[in-house]
């Protein structure tokens, strides 16, 4: 302690700051809607921007403070912004941040339930509220075979579940002999990158996937994934996954649930379910039979961490035989050993995860699921909902625009009739604006842009004046183009 200085911040500086920083978040999320959507930083300028060495000596605490709002908000993209419409939200609430405040507060870590017993409970009784609330099938709760756990996102889900699909079908010989190159799983082309990183991760390798042809609304074709499955089977190869979604990323399409989990169950193979944003659609009634034929299948996610209103990051994750998983990710040295989890009486997620530690990630969930309740969750779901339709119908009903796909949901893919380069330009056109911020993606061969409704804070006025800004942005570009 040289010079008497105290390097710990003491519980009442502690109080002091912590009333400073809230104080910030809170001015931030009144002035988010003004500020440019999307970050106008150059590569490397946030960088140069910090000095080249660190500080001897530490600094006060309002000068780290005041270089976040000189130093890191001109590299900030903003999120919570209501004109936030591009890929899929992250939609933030003040119950979220608090229940992640206090889980940092508590510093707890999870991979036992006897490193923090609540961790545990809290998780396994909040997942099976949720499979409640959606409409999930019993035997995704912790009551019986099956149960819920916290991923930090979908990618870790489908890792997860495409490893134990391996053991499954290997009777567990390639976690003792190593990889198995007979193996194929099959996706959609449309499905999150994730499921080809993880068949890269799980050492199937890239070869041995297939992308099932998709149909013109983006959703696999499950005729041709019956066809796969043959042809691989008298090539001398061992199907033994698919991963399924609904709502994918490019389009929000939804792939057919019961013909694709029919297939899978003749043929034994392990269906994994990724949920993505729409998952959180299912608590509202009216949207669950968008999910018809979940209740068939081995594995479902979704992620709370896009549309229910709970910040990154926060992935329910259900399996219908969590023995199974437990097998293929379990290792227990001896310094884990202890006696509540040898009695069996308990869960530890550090089974059901490809990392040891885990944090405190229910709280936040908690928060929402309380502050809200199922009727707020789901006024806010349907407002979404209602002003993407909404954006739909103008869109349906403009000369110059059409839409690209179907919107069931909140996600519309549409674009002016004057051809693929002229969307690029108009993308790139309306984010510099820093008024909103879009994203696009390619559908059966045509640059289409998304606008996606799902921040928290997103109302009629936000929609209604970014149709405006692209109406208006589109016209301009038409008559230069003409004038040239």
């Amino acid at each position: 302690m040289p010079d008497g200085k105290i390097f710990h911040m003491t519980p009442e500086e502690f109080r002091k700051r912590g009333h400073e920083v809230v104080d910030w978040i809170t001015e931030y999320q009144k002035r988010v809607e003004s500020l440019p959507v999307l970050s106008t930083a150059k590569p490397g300028q946030i960088r140069s921007s910090l000095p080249a060495n660190p500080p001897v000596q530490g600094e006060p605490f309002s000068t780290i403070l005041a270089d976040v709002e000189r130093l890191i908000m001109p590299g900030i993209t903003h999120w919570q912004s209501p004109n936030f419409f591009a890929y899929f939200p992250a939609n933030a609430s003040g119950p979220s941040i608090l229940g992640e405040l206090l889980s940092a507060g508590l510093g707890v870590q999870g991979m036992l339930w006897a490193t923090s017993p609540a961790c545990t409970e809290l998780e396994t009784h909040v997942l099976d509220w949720m499979a409640d609330m959606t409409g999930l099938p019993a035997r995704f709760k912790s009551g019986g075979a099956g149960g819920g756990v916290i991923q930090d996102s979908a990618s870790s889900a489908v890792l997860c579940a495409l490893l134990a699909a391996r053991e499954r079908a290997t009777g567990f010989q390639t976690n003792e002999a190593g990889c198995n190159r007979t193996l194929v799983a099959y996706t959609s082309p449309h499905a999150h990158s994730s499921v080809e990183k993880a068949v890269k991760v799980a050492g199937i390798g890239r070869q041995q996937l297939r992308f099932v042809e998709a149909d013109r609304t983006g959703a696999m074709r499950s005729e041709i994934l019956a066809q796969l499955i043959q042809v691989d089977r008298r090539d001398g190869l061992e199907p033994f996954f698919v991963s399924a979604t609904l709502g994918t990323t490019s389009s929000n399409g939804f792939d057919p649930l019961p013909q694709i989990a029919q297939i899978c169950r003749e043929d034994g193979l392990w269906l994994h379910v990724d949920g993505a944003m729409s998952g959180s659609a299912a608590v509202c009634p009216e949207f669950r039979h968008l999910q018809d034929g979940v209740e068939l299948a081995d594995s479902y996610a979704f992620n709370p961490h896009k549309w229910m209103f709970t910040n990154f990051d926060c992935d329910c994750f259900y399996v219908a035989d969590r023995a199974t998983l437990i097998k293929t990710l379990s290792v227990l040295p001896e310094y884990l050993r202890n006696q509540a989890s040898e009695s069996g009486a308990v869960i530890d997620y550090r089974d059901w995860q490809v990392p040891l530690g885990r944090r405190f990630r229910a709280l936040k969930l908690w928060f929402v699921i309380r502050h809200y309740g199922v009727e707020g969750l789901r006024h806010h779901i349907r407002r979404h909902v209602e002003l993407g339709q909404q954006f739909a119908g103008w869109v349906k009903s403009s000369a110059d625009f059409e839409l690209v796909a179907p919107a069931p949901l909140n996600l519309v893919c549409f674009a002016h009739h004057a051809g693929d380069e002229f969307n690029r330009q108009l993308l790139g056109s309306l984010n510099q604006t820093g008024k909103v911020y879009l994203t696009h993606t390619i559908l059966n061969g045509r640059f289409a842009l998304r606008f996606c409704v799902g921040q928290t804070n997103t109302e009629e006025i936000h929609v209604r004046n970014a149709w405006d800004l692209i109406q208006e942005t589109a016209g301009h570009q038409l008559r230069h183009s003409r004038e040239k």
